[in-house]
């Protein structure tokens, strides 16, 4: 298999495993972002309300609801994101501008070597862009499904099958199909760039502390790396996750354009208008950030070490 398959078969199976596991906190963080209200009106209700009353009315597997749909999006969204990414900063790493002179303190020759990371490094510059021009790039293709799954989620939508969902929304045009993609740009751009950028940095410095010389070390360096990283990615750009469901779902004269919509959020709950459901964005992010980049260089790594195994075993038997 080619270096660009295994990175998308890895992709794929992180963008699994992440949203199978971690469903829940976007089906009820679309339903708190979806209101519309004041702080007076009490609109907005809290997680635990709509658990319980989704619960009481549906089953607890109305939680996985928008599974399919966000499947959809995210195998392979996030095998796309990250092969791109994977690409593009191979790409840039041949660039005297990007290539990063900071290496590991184990030196190459380490045993920790093999455990670290197989992924190409570069400055914070060139790592805030790979990640913005790549998370950008497949959020412009998949947008689509992103609507798809925002209303798949919500219940202001009487969808009985994907298929009748996404007809729907392609009989729209493209201003259904691309619905919300600046408020996602504006969104996807700072937190993928910032995300990579913390996230090679912060496990440059674990790996210092905690040298990953076996495959449990290595998982845990990338588990913590990576959820450092959505943390505080997620935290500085969530307002426009939040303009963006509105956007997506909500079909009023006022949230027609991210400008309209943001003021409208303004005018109806002030600034705690753009922190809905940043609990529960933030517990997936944190997460799903652990467990998909944990996945994703287990697996490639995993793969390095066959193929190094393979042409080992072949000179030794030659």
């Amino acid at each position: 298999m080619s270096n660009v398959g295994q990175q998308l078969l890895s992709g794929a199976a992180s963008g699994f495993a992440s949203t199978v596991a971690l469903q829940p906190f976007d089906f009820l963080k679309t339903r708190v972002q979806q209101t519309d209200g004041t702080l007076k009106s009490k609109a907005v209700k809290s997680p635990l309300k709509i658990t319980r009353q989704v619960i009481a009315e549906n089953g607890i597997l109305e939680l996985w609801r928008g599974t399919n749909a966000t499947l959809i999006r995210n195998v392979p969204g996030v095998a796309i994101y990250m092969s791109g990414l994977t690409q593009i900063r191979t790409f840039m790493a041949s660039s005297p501008y990007f290539a990063s002179v900071q290496k590991l303190r184990s030196g190459s020759s380490s045993p920790a070597h093999s455990h670290a990371s197989v992924l190409p490094s570069l400055t914070s510059g060139g790592n805030l862009i790979a990640g913005a021009v790549t998370r950008v790039s497949v959020g412009f293709v998949l947008n689509p499904f992103s609507v798809l799954k925002a209303r798949y989620e919500s219940n202001m939508y009487a969808y009985t099958s994907l298929s009748g969902a996404l007809v729907s929304i392609v009989r729209g045009g493209p201003r259904e199909l691309f619905r919300g993609f600046l408020a996602s740009a504006l969104r996807d751009a700072p937190y993928a760039g910032l995300f990579v950028v913390f996230y090679e940095g912060i496990k440059r410095e674990t790996s210092y502390l905690l040298p990953p010389t076996s495959s449990v070390l290595s998982t845990s360096v990338h588990s913590i790396s990576a959820a450092s990283a959505g943390a505080i990615a997620t935290i500085l750009t969530h307002p426009f996750d939040v303009i963006k469901t509105k956007i997506q779902v909500r079909q009023e004269d006022r949230y027609q354009g991210l400008w309209t919509t943001t003021k409208t959020i303004w005018t109806q709950r002030g600034v705690f208008g753009f922190l809905d459901g940043a609990a529960l964005r933030l517990s997936r992010k944190v997460l799903s950030s652990a467990i998909g980049w944990a996945v994703y260089e287990g697996i490639l790594l995993f793969q390095v070490r066959m193929v190094h195994a393979k042409e080992v075993y072949g000179k030794s038997a030659g």
